[in-house]
């Protein structure tokens, strides 16, 4: 009887998947097709993210509330917009190198090189400074140098 069990019990299990192999296929294909989509929506997720970001970053409009109140406190009280081509006039109109703005600033050198060149933007900090260079004479100037 045992035999006659086991021979029932597998025949049994072999008819079940031989009715659910169709089934089991066209989900696997379906399954299979929706991981792609998935995926193929989240490359664009990500591709339109980094747009988004380097849009931001050329129009410099926050979107968020943090980013909002942190444009709002000490970037405009401190300077307002950083004018590249002013700071590098004003270098000029003080007669020094740029090691000597960047001491004057509180800054290195290679910073206010980036500035100059508007590959960077001052942070916050650094433009209340740079404000209160680009209201400096040239005589207040080199006697600042000359204490350090």
């Amino acid at each position: 009887m045992n035999t006659f069990s086991n021979a029932f019990r597998a025949e049994v299990i072999r008819m079940a998947r031989k009715e659910l192999k169709p089934e089991l296929q066209g989900m696997r294909k379906i399954i299979t097709s929706h991981r792609s989509e998935i995926a193929a929506l989240k490359r664009e997720v990500k591709a339109l993210a980094s747009q988004l970001k380097a849009a931001q970053r050329l129009t410099k409009v926050p979107n968020t509330p943090n980013a909002q109140a942190a444009a709002n406190t000490p970037r405009r009280a401190a300077g307002g917009n950083f004018n590249a081509q002013a700071f590098a006039d004003k270098r000029a109109e003080l007669g020094i190198t740029q090691k000597q703005m960047a001491q004057l600033v509180g800054a290195s050198w290679l910073s206010v090189y980036k500035w100059e060149s508007g590959k960077v933007h001052p942070r916050a900090a650094q433009l209340g400074r740079i404000s209160e260079v680009l209201k400096m004479s040239k005589r207040k100037a080199l006697a600042l140098l000359s204490q350090d």
